[in-house]
């Protein structure tokens, strides 16, 4: 045990710790749901296949491309990313969207032998009461769509996950009955969905834990997968609720950007996953990865932004910036990281950083000129904190450079 984890009291651990049965893994819906965003732009080819690359080295174990049913260029870049997957041997997998329709699925049978890698089939179909009200459909419908479906799935080799959408406001006969139907027709996967963000984390684990113990009661080898929306803004609790509850591959996308207000940030699900001691992935190209995704969709990344901010490390406020200052001082590096940090910013390849601003004190302006290669003496701490009780934000290096002369 480290010296840091002496000095905290985790009270997250005083109902004791949770570890998940299974691996974790994690599905990227960032070239697929994300790009369902009203705020985004399409990136291009390119761009993606960068992208696919950074899921890759963060360990990401499969990417949705996309929607071969809408076909066009869509379904010519899902081929070209497939077939950049196979020509590069990457650990990724793909899976791509489709409704549970025929004429849905039948491209992927063709782009799978031309790209020489299993794609699987997603297969979505709303699940709710309140849906099969609105499209006038019933429980007979929906099974009968799902078995054509899977039936097609099963014919011709292609690995199933079976998706039930808005599964989290849907009735328990109807989750069972179609969730019963998909395992005898060889899907390897079932998805439970909180589609417009209903659930709260006991909903999320309530109803995985249902899947499961179904799963269980049918003899199944069949993992359970979550998909969830953030328009509560409980999308990440749910994730790892979902995951208690018995669910082994959440899926989420960069910055949690998609429909409406946006699915789980992969992100942030990533880092509170290897802090709890779930995961163990490399997070270094983390940085890398949002911020790649941020310029090719055209969505900017907020300075508050967790982890990945621009502020997520930066201390201006006097007491604050001098604990880490001390902690900095004794060379205990995971001291500084700690001390005022729920996340280490080594983890994702970043550092403490102390900043200068109208809340600072004398310890901030003299770390700042040391670092600044300054002479640290009373007069230019005098004339630097001068400045920066005036200012209205933080003090660049240049307006510290010119407070000093």
């Amino acid at each position: 045990m480290s010296k840091v984890e002496d000095l905290i009291y985790d009270w997250n651990l005083e109902d004791g710790k949770f570890l998940p049965q299974e691996p974790i893994q994690f599905d990227d819906e960032t070239l697929r749901d994300g790009l369902q965003s009203p705020s985004v732009r399409d990136p291009s080819v390119d761009e993606k296949i960068e992208i696919l690359h950074l899921m890759d080295r963060l360990g990401i174990q499969t990417a949705d491309l996309g929607l071969p049913g809408a076909g066009g260029r869509p379904r010519e870049e899902i081929l070209i990313l497939a077939k950049e997957i196979a020509g590069n041997n990457m650990k990724i997998q793909a899976n791509v969207a489709c409704r549970t329709v025929v004429s849905d699925i039948e491209p992927v049978v063709e782009i799978s032998q031309k790209a020489g890698i299993p794609i699987e089939v997603c297969a979505f179909i709303g699940s709710s009461t309140i849906r099969q009200y609105t499209e006038g459909w019933d429980l007979e419908t929906l099974l009968g769509h799902s078995r054509k479906a899977l039936e097609f799935c099963r014919d011709h080799d292609l690995p199933v996950m079976f998706v039930t959408e808005d599964t989290s406001r849907a009735h328990p006969d109807h989750i069972r009955a179609l969730y019963s139907l998909a395992i005898e027709l060889g899907a390897k996967r079932l998805c439970v969905c909180d589609t417009v963000g209903h659930s709260t984390p006991n909903g999320a684990r309530a109803v995985v834990r249902f899947v499961s113990n179904l799963v269980q009661e049918l003899g199944a080898e069949c993992g359970i997968d979550w998909h969830g929306h953030r328009d509560r803004g409980l999308d990440l609790a749910n994730c790892l609720a979902a995951v208690e509850g018995g669910a082994s591959r959440i899926h989420a996308t960069a910055l949690g950007i998609g429909e409406r207000s946006g699915n789980t940030p992969m992100d942030l699900l990533l880092v509170n996953c290897r802090l709890l001691g779930w995961i163990e992935n490399d997070l270094s190209a983390l940085q890398e990865y949002v911020e790649k995704v941020s310029k090719a969709v055209g969505v900017e990344i907020p300075s508050n932004y967790p982890v990945i901010g621009k502020d997520a490390f930066e201390t201006a406020t006097g007491v604050h910036a001098s604990a880490v200052v001390k902690a900095m001082k004794t060379g205990d590096f995971d001291l500084a990281n700690a001390v005022y940090s729920g996340v280490p910013a080594s983890l994702v390849g970043r550092s403490q950083e102390i900043r200068v601003g109208p809340m600072s004190g004398r310890s901030n302006v003299l770390f700042c000129l040391e670092q600044l290669g300054l002479e640290a003496n009373e007069k230019a701490v005098e004339r630097v904190l001068a400045v920066a009780k005036k200012s209205k934000t933080l003090l660049s290096d240049e307006e510290i450079r010119a407070a000093v002369q």
